[in-house]
């Protein structure tokens, strides 16, 4: 009982940083198609998550593209990790829903 109401807080605590990252994530795809690797460094050298760890982009990313925003365009080996990834490219419904969100503020 204890670890389900941790669980349900943690993922309480997680909501709205989801929407900041799929922004974060859209906005870095942009540029060109990357791995969840590539976003993870960017978003680290620009100061918007902690470290460049994978974990922090990759779930996301699964998210965005169940939700048709961002597709899977081939497979490459990584230059960090020298294992085969997924590269990401953002779609035109993740470019519509970008320039939406942006335009509301």
């Amino acid at each position: 009982m204890i670890t389900k109401q941790t669980r349900q807080l943690s993922f309480e605590d997680i909501k709205p940083k989801r929407k900041t990252r799929y922004k974060q994530i859209l906005d870095r795809l942009i540029a060109g198609p990357k791995t969840a690797k590539e976003i993870a460094v960017e978003l680290f050298e620009l100061e918007l998550i902690p470290s460049a760890e994978r974990n922090y982009t990759a779930p996301r990313l699964t998210e965005l593209e169940k939700m048709g925003l961002v597709k899977v365009i081939e497979k490459k080996k990584c230059q960090y990790s020298g294992k085969t990834v997924a590269v990401y490219e953002i779609t035109v419904e993740g470019i519509k829903k970008r320039y939406i969100n942006r335009s509301k503020k």
